[in-house]
């Protein structure tokens, strides 16, 4: 059995979309014309992790309960220096 590429592998194919004009103005603007492939397959692949990880989390939660939004909030205060020790924050 042969598996798909996963994302961001595998020979580049066209495909086509469709766009407003608006985002295809700023599209352009941001990335010029020949950078634009480039920075949609970035957005892409960005996005099936973001779905990926959403995924994991409610498979997670489903599984432990619901996160401790205390504890993340000590854990995000922690990463911006904001606190010394997460178990005081928490």
């Amino acid at each position: 059995m042969v598996l798909p590429p996963n994302p961001g592998e595998g020979p580049v194919r066209p495909v086509s979309v469709s766009l407003h004009e608006g985002t295809i103005a700023a599209l352009k603007a941001r990335t010029g014309r020949r950078g634009m492939s480039a920075y949609v397959e970035a957005l892409i692949q960005r996005q099936l992790e973001r779905d990926r990880l959403r995924e994991l989390i409610e498979d997670a939660e489903s599984e432990h309960g619901p996160v401790d939004q205390a504890a993340v909030e000590a854990r995000r205060a922690l990463l911006r220096g904001d606190v010394g020790d997460p178990a005081d924050a928490a």
